[in-house]
This record gives structure tokens, C-alpha cells and sequence, in this order.
């Protein structure tokens, strides 16, 4: 079979009722903020908290009798399993998930709770598919790929159906690239039912594997990214030729600005999404001029983000924005001298978070001591009226640097 706007619908048709009929909202804050008219897709909404559950319904719609009852295999770092195994218990059909040994647990547990039979292996869903074909061999299990089948790629075209019924006139889409599954199916039915559309892909910097392969370039990807979703170091060949045909344009993000839109989208949207999720985000505020006065959907993909991970982002962010600051404060050391430290910084509205005493340890005179003191405060500029409002009052003051450049 081939890709095309007549099988989406087909599957539109089959997964109605079952799958989540998202919402495209208007988010009147991010619009503000980035000057372009900007429309979130919710695929957070679906019952696992991803679009996976689209593809994976079709691909298993599709089984023969003999298929359903071997059962199914799948190789995924997580959104993909959660689809394939909650819809697969659905249908009696037994599941097992092959996942990387880095899966966050939280996506693991979730798996295992819709009855699936979770295996790990190695670093990556690349590295993981050998072990997964030769275990379908031995089993006689149907593999039902993330990315590099028709049917998930037709099942993931969905989206655009709903998206372009909901806002008629967008000028681009703006999707996340993985293994291209995704891109390649909306790609696919926007273009047919508005061929003047924008289809715009977006890549972490550390798995730029579908711009390499359409450029020709060698292959670099690799490494650690908050966005584990689309780290994927070879693309789907399904969809790299469909990506090639009809993609406008894939533009690569960097690791600040995933975890930038991530804490971005909960604060303007209250929107809770992924890396991958965010990563449409993350283009449009890495390339604000090339969107700047467009009307914009963006395919918020996932929100399946580790507890663990979202609080390090949001408190992060807050470092970055200048909200937590970490203060070295030099005093005397005599009574009285802490807590007039304590009064100034509530004079002007900061609030101690946590607060150490360094006597021994600093390279000050014996009669001084050091104070590092984690504050709370509305924005860097009130952090400055503090550290002003300190040094003012005889207690020499400075703030203690944050490592990353960009914030």
C-alpha cells in the first residue's frame, strides 16, 4: 500500500470513537509573546498521553486472526509501547515491548500496567530493534514498528484531518521528527486538502537523523537529549521518502531551548509536555522571524515527561529567569549579624529559601564569614535590587553564576 489521503480518512473512520478527538486551541499567550497566531494540537490528551495510540490502533486493526493470537511485538522508548500495548489489551492481543535501558521508569510502569511484556534493551530504539526482530522470529510475533510502517504512518495522518477541520487556514504545521511517522502522515493529508500549507519538521540537535538523510549528509546522531521521544539515529524509510516529497522545511533545536519551551508551555498554556512535545515550541522561539505574523498549528505530540525530569526543568528555569538566585553574602562574624542579612533581603521582598554559614571552608579573614543564601524573588531585576539593597548596608554581596549562556 501507499500513504494517501483517501487511507487516512479510511483510518479516521476505523479509530473514531476509540481514539481521542483532540482539541486545536488557540493559545492567546504564546501568540502574544512569539507575534504569530499560534494553535496547539492536545495530543497529550489521548488515553496514553500521546498520538501513538493512533498508528498503533491501525497497524493492529490490520492482523490477521493467526496475528492476533501469536501477538505483537514493539520497539519503543515509551509512547509508542503505551499505545500499542493499552490498545492491544483492549483487542485480547498479547503484547511484548522491547524498550532502551534508559526509558524513564515512569514510562516503563505505565507500559507494564496495560499488561504488556516489558523487556529492556540496549542504549537506544535503533540499537534495540535487532534483539526485537530476532525475538519476533523466534515467537512468531508481529512487529509493530514506531515509525517505519505505512499503516502507522496512515494512522498517524489523523491528526491533520481533525487539525485542518478545526482551523481551515493555517499557513504551516510544525511537527516533531522522530523516525517521521508522524510528520510523513500529516504531511500526506494536509498537503492534499491544502497544498499551499507549510509543513515544517523539527529535530534535537543531538538526532538531526531525517535532515541528514534528506541532505545526503553523514549521520551524527547521538548522545543525551530531554527530548528521548525523537532520538532516533536512523528515520523510517517509509517516510523519508514521503518527507523528502512534501516536508518544506526541518529545522534542528537545541537542548536549552527543548527545555525552555517545555517550562514556556506549562507557564503561558498550561500546557504539560514532553521534550518531543515541546519541540515545535522550541523551533518557533529558536526562528521567531521566520513565523512572525503567520497563523501556526504546532503538534504538541506527548506529555509522558518523568516527575524527576519536569521538576529539574522547572526549577531550573527558575534559576534561569532569575527567580531562585544564590547569593554570597560576607559578614562579620558576631551576633546579630545573620539576621540583619535576613532583614534586608525581606525588605525588599525576597524570601530565604535555604541558607549556609561558611566559616572554614572560604578564603576569608577569621573575623568574616561567607553566607550562601538561596532566594526566592519575582524576577532577575528584583534579585538585583536585593544584592543593591545588601551592598548598601555594608554587606558585600554578589550573585553566584549559573553555567548555562544562554539564559
Amino acid at each position: 500500500m501507499t500513504v494517501s489521503l483517501e487511507g487516512i480518512t479510511a483510518a479516521a473512520n476505523q479509530i473514531s470513537g476509540v481514539v481521542v478527538r483532540t482539541p486545536t486551541v488557540h493559545s492567546v499567550a504564546l501568540s502574544a509573546a512569539l507575534d504569530t497566531e499560534i494553535y496547539l494540537k492536545l495530543e497529550i490528551l489521548q488515553r496514553t498521553g500521546s498520538f501513538k495510540d493512533r498508528g498503533a490502533l491501525v497497524k493492529l486493526l490490520s492482523l490477521t486472526n493467526k496475528q492476533k493470537k501469536s501477538g505483537v511485538i514493539a520497539i519503543s522508548a515509551g509512547n509508542h509501547a503505551q499505545g500499542v500495548a493499552y490498545h492491544a489489551q483492549r483487542l485480547g492481543i498479547p503484547a511484548t515491548i522491547v524498550m532502551p535501558e534508559a526509558t524513564p521508569f515512569t514510562k516503563i510502569v505505565r507500559t507494564e500496567a496495560f499488561g504488556a511484556k516489558v523487556l529492556l534493551h540496549g542504549e537506544s530504539v535503533n540499537a534495540a530493534e535487532p534483539f526485537a526482530q530476532e525475538l519476533a522470529t523466534a515467537e512468531s510475533l508481529t512487529i509493530v514498528h514506531p515509525y517505519d510502517d505505512e499503516l502507522i504512518v496512515t494512522g498517524q495522518g489523523t491528526i491533520a484531518l481533525e487539525m485542518l477541520a478545526d482551523v481551515d487556514d493555517l499557513d504551516a504545521i510544525v511537527v516533531p521528527i522522530g523516525g517521521g511517522g508522524v510528520i510523513a502522515g500529516i504531511a500526506t493529508a494536509a498537503k492534499a486538502l491544502s497544498p499551499k500549507i507549510e509543513i515544517v519538521g523539527v529535530e534535537a540537535a543531538q538526532y538531526p537523523s531525517m535532515y541528514e538523510a534528506i541532505h545526503g549528509l553523514t549521520p551524527t546522531s547521538g548522545g543525551n537529549t530531554i527530548a528521548e521521544g525523537i532520538a532516533i539515529s536512523v528515520p523510517g524509510s517509509a517516510a523519508r521518502d514521503i518527507v523528502g516529497r512534501l516536508v518544506d522545511d526541518i529545522l534542528v533545536v537545541s537542548e536549552f531551548a527543548l527545555e525552555t519551551a517545555i517550562l514556556t508551555m506549562l507557564e503561558s498554556s498550561k500546557v504539560l509536555a514532553e521534550g518531543a512535545g515541546a519541540a515545535p515550541l522550541a523551533a518557533l522561539t529558536e526562528n521567531r522571524d521566520r513565523f512572525a505574523g503567520r497563523k501556526v498549528g504546532l503538534i504538541v505530540c506527548g506529555g509522558n515527561i518523568d516527575a524527576r525530569l519536569l521538576a529539574s526543568v522547572l526549577m531550573r528555569g527558575l534559576v534561569r529567569t532569575g527567580r531562585i538566585v544564590r547569593l554570597r553574602v560576607t559578614i562579620t562574624d558576631r551576633p546579630g549579624a545573620l539576621a540583619k542579612v535576613a532583614q534586608q533581603i525581606a525588605t525588599v521582598g525576597g524570601d530565604i529559601i535555604e541558607i549556609a554559614h561558611q566559616r572554614l571552608f572560604q578564603d576569608v579573614p577569621v573575623k568574616l564569614a561567607d553566607l550562601d543564601v538561596l532566594v526566592e524573588t519575582r524576577d532577575k531585576m528584583q534579585a538585583e535590587e536585593i544584592i543593591a539593597q545588601l551592598n548598601r548596608e555594608g554587606l558585600p554581596t554578589r550573585q553566584l553564576g549559573i553555567s548555562n549562556t544562554n539564559a
